[in-house]
């Protein structure tokens, strides 16, 4: 990974950098990543785009290959936390698979802060594979941004499930894993990005 490889919005110099990561499906310049990148930069935070190498691949070969382990997506994070400066200079999130592994590496890294839009508690289906047994003691600040109807976890699984007290979550009403509510829910899906951003924008501000 070069500093080059990096998709930048907000101020060139600010106190922290928030770096964030794609989810498994979609590239750094998605929608949903453009949409949270720019609002958390409007509030004056530095933001810092990356991709996995899988992901990268996808957009210098146009193959669709599949995420890459685990162990190569730690040390992606790890990069990218290093070329942005190091830990106590940034904070670190992102969408779903990135958020995940961004909650992973936060203590070994020493970062400010983890922000997880939409967290893939266990896969759709099977809530019997939990992904959460490194929440349970995670000593790192951390904010998970999550609709209430998240396949990937609900309210109500997630009430279940033991965290450590370093995790807040702010729920999205009637929120899917990109947040977007159904109609007869009477809100809309610009309606939770702004609230999640809002969120997010919230916690950032405390580190």
């Amino acid at each position: 990974m070069e500093f080059s490889d990096f998709l930048f919005d907000g101020p060139d110099s600010t106190p922290l950098t928030f770096i964030l990561a794609h989810g498994a499906g979609a590239p750094m310049d998605s929608p949903f990543m453009t949409r949270v990148a720019r609002g958390v930069a409007a509030e004056g935070f530095r933001v810092a785009r990356f991709e996995f190498p899988y992901m990268r691949a996808r957009r210098l070969g146009g193959k669709r290959g599949a995420p890459d382990r685990e162990p190569v997506l730690r040390q992606s994070w790890l990069e990218a936390i290093g070329l942005a400066g190091g830990g106590r200079r940034v904070a670190i999130g992102g969408k779903s698979l990135g958020g995940r592994i961004a909650s992973m590496v936060a203590d070994e890294a020493g970062v400010r802060g983890v922000v997880c839009l939409g967290y893939p508690f266990h896969p759709p289906g099977q809530p019997e594979r939990l992904r959460t047994s490194h929440l349970e003691t995670l000593a790192t600040p951390a904010l998970i941004v999550q609709g209430t109807r998240d396949p990937f976890g609900t309210r109500q699984d997630v009430a279940q499930y033991r965290l450590s007290p370093s995790i807040s979550i702010h729920w999205l009403e009637d929120g899917d894993h990109s947040w977007k509510p159904r109609a007869s829910s009477g809100g809309t899906e610009a309606q939770n990005l702004s609230e999640g951003i809002d969120a997010a924008c919230r916690f950032l501000k405390t580190l």
